[in-house]
C-alpha cells in the first residue's frame, strides 16, 4: 500500500494503451479459490475477496470469473493449467514458481476470541498448548496450526458455529478474522462487550494476492493494470461498500504515513475511534503512534480539526454507520 495514488493513475493510463487488452485478444481469466468465508465464497453469498478482484479487473478491462474448489484442490488445479489463476491466494514456493502475484490487496489476520474474561493475550499459537480452539473444517489456516504442541482443535461448521461453541463452553477459543471481528463489534455491539474478548495481536497473518499463470499472454502487464486500481478503489470507497465497513487506514498518498478514509466524505462530527486495516504495515505501533491523518475529498489533512466543515457537518438520525447493507453472518448469543 505504498504506492502513490498519482503513480497508480500514471500506470493505469499506460496500461490502458496496451493492445491487444486480455478482454479483445482472449477468453475472460478463469480464476478459482477455496472456501474461506467472508472472503472467498460461491455467487450470491459474501465474498470480499473475490469481489475486490472482479471489480478490479473489470476497471482494468479485463473479464474473469470465479470458482470455489475444495481445499487441496487448488495448488495442483493451477499447477496443471486447469484455472488461469486465483482472486485470493497466499504465496507459497512452489506457486511463486508457476504465478505472477499482484501486490497484497487485502490480509487474512486471525486473532483470538473467548469468553467475557477469558485471557486472549496469546500472540503464538504455541502459548495455547492443551487449549481447546474451534476452527472451521475446510479452510485453509496454513501450516501454523499443524504443530503437534499446539493447541486441540475442536472442528466447527462455520464462524457462527465456532463462536456457539466457545460461547457453550465447548472450546475456549475460536481463531477469527479481524473483519469478522469487526462485523461483530459493529453489528453487535453490546453483546460484543458484554460476552466476548478479542485478542489485539493475530495469531497468523497471511497477505492476500491475485494471481494468474507465468504462461498466460502478458501475464506481467495483467497484474500491473491490476495493481494499479487498489488505491484508487479505497480512496473512491469501492472497499469501504465492498468490505462493509465505515473507515479504512491505508496510504492513500504514498507518502509512508496512512490515512482514516471514511467510507463517504460526509462523515459526521466526530472522528473515527477505529478504522480496518488493509495491511499490517498501515497498523499503528508502539505507544508513539503518529497523529491520525484524515483523507476528505482527494486531500490529507492532518488533523481533525483542520478537516472542513462540509465534511464533518451532523448526519441525518441513523446515518454514523450504515450496518450491514447484505447479511454476511447471523451470530447468537
Amino acid at each position: 500500500m505504498k504506492v502513490p495514488f498519482a503513480f497508480c493513475r500514471q500506470l493505469l493510463f499506460c496500461a490502458m494503451l496496451m493492445v491487444p487488452t486480455w478482454a479483445q485478444a482472449q477468453q475472460p481469466l478463469r480464476l478459482a479459490s477455496t472456501p474461506w468465508s467472508p472472503f472467498t465464497n460461491a455467487p450470491g453469498k459474501p465474498r470480499f475477496a473475490i469481489d475486490l478482484v472482479l471489480e478490479a479487473l473489470k476497471r482494468a478491462g479485463i473479464a474473469a470469473d470465479s470458482a470455489i474448489v475444495d481445499e487441496g484442490k487448488l495448488t495442483p488445479s493451477l499447477l496443471k493449467g486447469e484455472f488461469d489463476g486465483s482472486a485470493a491466494l497466499w504465496k507459497d514456493d512452489e506457486r511463486v514458481k508457476a504465478l505472477v502475484y499482484s501486490q497484497a490487496y487485502l490480509e487474512n489476520r486471525l486473532v483470538l476470541v473467548g469468553q467475557k474474561g477469558s485471557d486472549v493475550s496469546a500472540t503464538k499459537l504455541a502459548e495455547l498448548s492443551g487449549k481447546r480452539v474451534a476452527l472451521v473444517e475446510g479452510y485453509a489456516y496454513g501450516d501454523a496450526i499443524k504443530s503437534p504442541t499446539g493447541p486441540i482443535y475442536v472442528p466447527s461448521t462455520s464462524e457462527e458455529d465456532s463462536l456457539q461453541k466457545v460461547l457453550n463452553g465447548e472450546a475456549a477459543y475460536t481463531l477469527m478474522d479481524e473483519i469478522v471481528v469487526e462485523y461483530i463489534l459493529k453489528n453487535y455491539a453490546e453483546q460484543a462487550r458484554t460476552r466476548l474478548a478479542f485478542g489485539s495481536v493475530p495469531l497468523i497473518v497471511r497477505s492476500l494476492h491475485f494471481a494468474i499463470r507465468r504462461d498466460l499472454p502478458n501475464a506481467v502487464s495483467l497484474v500491473d493494470r491490476f495493481n494499479a486500481q487498489i488505491i484508487g478503489m479505497i480512496a473512491d470507497h469501492t472497499y469501504h461498500r465492498l468490505l462493509q465497513v465505515d473507515w479504512i487506514q491505508a496510504d492513500v498518498d504514498g507518502d509512508g504515513l496512512t490515512e482514516y478514509v471514511p467510507r463517504d466524505d460526509r462523515a459526521g462530527p466526530l472522528p473515527p475511534e477505529r478504522g480496518y486495516s488493509i495491511l499490517s504495515i498501515d497498523q499503528p505501533k508502539g505507544p508513539a503512534t503518529p497523529p491520525k491523518r484524515y483523507y476528505f475529498g482527494g486531500n490529507v489533512y492532518q488533523s481533525w480539526s483542520n478537516v472542513p466543515d462540509k465534511y464533518t457537518a451532523p448526519l441525518p438520525p441513523g446515518g454514523a454507520s450504515r450496518g450491514a447493507e447484505f447479511p454476511i453472518f447471523t451470530f447468537k448469543f
